[in-house]
């Protein structure tokens, strides 16, 4: 570690002791260097991003990022008729944040000017030349592609993902509410009493809350993935099956529900089983119920129908994935297994369940992170309810960790806890992908299946 440290500081030590006046004066104004050794193009890209730092640094970032520390201290005041409005906690943390991210960019461009003046002075002591402008120019084209390529999408990342996170997990360390709401009221940094607050089982505390959330969230991601995964293999081994006849109508048939929207189809099974819906008035009306069964208003009834009619929407996605792959099972592995005196079921068990593991194991852990964050399914049924007094922040029964922070967010604009809530959703995320993905057989014994 210190050996990459020291190699990566090099430059910088060998540019103040042994670098020539021209690189020396390149550590201050960037671009001298190389525009006096006859690099045109890259001494004024070194000037110009210069240039750029300090006029966003004198013209804009400068403001916010020296009231990061505080989020502002002057609050908007009513004088006389006339508002007259002070710090922005929000833009000063948002554009502090960005500024920051900017400094660091700039450290990184100065340290790649020196970086190039040290390399410049070695090939020219070492009596070689350096590239013409018109050679650095064409190997953005060439040797150095890749970076031309991958310039604008990695600052599209960074401007639409990487600066939102860091928005997002400065904002879970602060008291951003609905009585502390930009541009009318300021908020300030508070550490980790929002973690507190989520850990903490006490009267002040909504640590049971959030258990019982994520415990629902895990149950709930385990059972939709597993049952959908082993329900859609088990169709399609039913429908490929020998003598099955129809087989291009039973798919189509399941795929149907693929094709309709889902935010219809869930909308329209809420309905369905809602206590003045199709299914209850039916039931009534047949004489098999005297009265509505409370679908979406008993906790535990409410939590099995979502597990049901989640299986109704994913099997025809894993039916179809199966069906691929059974296809591409060689058929001698079976005949050898018929020949042993295998039955179905240890050739299922043996060969079939295998091999379709294997290759779905990727799959299936990305369908367990993606159920653990299933907000269409739980928001569309129930919104999340059935509520209850003995839950905070109104948390519902129904509730996975995603949508109860939407709700935090959307009804009860309480944005700093929704962001503790969204960093531990991550952490959670992380950690069980990480060691399912480890755990995979595809990962561990690639070579021995083969």
């Amino acid at each position: 570690m210190g050996d990459s440290i020291g190699k990566v500081l090099s430059p910088i030590g060998g540019a103040i002791t042994k670098g020539d006046w021209k690189t020396k004066v390149s550590i201050i104004i960037l671009g001298f260097g190389q525009l006096l050794r006859g690099q045109i193009l890259k001494g004024l890209t070194f000037l110009a991003l210069e240039a750029a730092f300090i006029w966003y640094m004198v013209g804009f970032g400068g403001k916010y990022v020296s009231k990061l520390s505080t989020l502002g201290t002057v609050a908007t005041q009513k004088v006389g008729r006339k508002t007259v409005y002070g710090d922005n906690s929000f833009l000063i943390l948002l554009f502090g944040v960005l500024t920051v991210f900017v400094i660091l960019a700039f450290i990184l461009v100065w340290y790649l000017n020196i970086k190039d003046n040290m390399e410049a002075e070695r090939l020219i002591k070492a009596g070689k030349r350096l590239p013409s402008n018109k050679e650095v120019f064409a190997s953005l084209f060439d040797n150095n592609f890749d970076k031309t390529l991958l310039a604008l999408p990695v600052l599209g990342i960074f401007i639409f993902t990487v600066l939102p996170i860091v928005f997002m997990i400065c904002v879970a360390f602060t008291n951003y509410d609905k009585n502390h709401q930009a541009p009318t009221n300021l908020f300030t940094w508070v550490g980790f009493q929002n973690f507190q607050k989520l850990l903490s089982f006490g009267s002040s505390g909504i640590g049971r809350t959030f258990v019982q959330v994520l415990a629902w969230t895990l149950i709930w991601a385990f059972f939709a993935t597993f049952i959908d995964y082993f329900l859609g293999l088990a169709v399609a081994i039913l429908i490929n099956k020998k003598g099955v006849k129809y087989k291009k109508l039973w798919r189509t048939i399941l795929v149907l529900t693929i094709a309709v929207p889902q935010f219809v189809s869930l909308l329209y099974i809420m309905k369905l089983f809602a206590n003045d819906g199709l299914i209850n008035g039916y039931l009534m009306k047949w004489g098999w119920i005297d009265s509505p069964i409370q679908f979406w208003v008993d906790p535990m009834l409410a939590r099995i129908t979502i597990i049901v009619v989640n299986i109704w929407i994913g099997i025809p996605y894993m039916m179809l994935i199966a069906t691929g792959l059974l296809m591409n099972i060689p058929e001698d592995l079976y005949e050898s297994a018929r020949i042993d005196g295998a039955t179905g079921w240890q050739m299922f068990k043996s060969i079939t369940l295998p091999y379709i593991l294997f290759v779905t194991g990727p799959f299936l852990l990305t369908q367990f992170t993606n159920n653990l964050n299933n907000f269409n399914v739980i928001y569309l049924l129930t919104q999340g309810r059935p509520l209850s007094v003995k839950m905070a922040e109104n948390a519902g029964n129904t509730d996975l960790l995603v949508t109860w922070l939407y709700k935090m967010t959307v009804n009860d604009t309480n944005y700093s806890m929704a962001a503790v809530i969204g960093i531990m959703v991550f952490i959670i995320t992380a950690v069980v992908s990480l060691v399912v993905y480890n755990a995979l057989p595809s990962v561990k014994d690639e070579e021995g299946f083969q």
